[in-house]
């Protein structure tokens, strides 16, 4: 049996595009940099935090080859305290290049959307995430898939969200 690729593998192998999109107002709760927040920490670049600096360095080296990342949320208003702690945090994704906008959920209703958040690549490899009901990641929880119906409803939910949505830098927390 092979093994899947993870996440890392997969945003360094795409040649083009990643666009992410997220509908939930939590998740993983129990994740120290989210904790640290809640208590008054406001480090912009997540210093602390060696899986976020990861991230960053992934970001970057997939844009400096040229793909664009992008990440729409869609959440629900007032924000979540998670939901404002991923406001603060984007800045530093942004600044390693990714594009992230903003859809209150209010503004969603006549989208259909799959039922889990997920990535695509290249517009042709879907990466589905599947969350405990408290926004936590289980064993399993990355399932890839190619058919060609779940990738069209992704692609068209993320494209018609990405036109809706604010961009990160207009977006001002209620």
């Amino acid at each position: 049996m092979t093994k899947p690729p993870t996440f890392e593998e997969l945003l360094a192998s795409a040649r083009h595009s990643a666009v992410h999109l997220e509908m939930r107002d939590g998740y993983m709760t129990s994740d120290p940099a989210y904790i640290a927040w809640q208590n008054g920490v406001r480090s912009a670049d997540q210093d602390n935090d060696p899986e976020f600096r990861d991230w960053l360095t992934w970001v970057r080296e997939a844009t400096d080859r040229g793909v664009v990342i992008r990440r729409a949320r869609v959440f629900s208003i007032p924000e979540s305290d998670y939901i404002k702690f991923e406001h603060h945090v984007s800045d530093a994704n942004v600044k390693a290049g990714e594009q992230i906008r903003w859809l209150p959920r209010r503004q969603a209703t006549d989208i259909a959307f799959p039922g889990n958040d997920f990535w695509v690549f290249d517009n042709e490899l879907v990466l589905v995430l599947h969350f405990t009901g408290d926004g936590e990641s289980p064993e399993d929880w990355m399932e890839l898939t190619t058919d060609p119906t779940i990738l069209s409803l992704c692609e068209s939910s993320f494209e018609a969200v990405w036109q809706r949505a604010t961009p990160h830098e207009e977006y001002r927390i209620t």
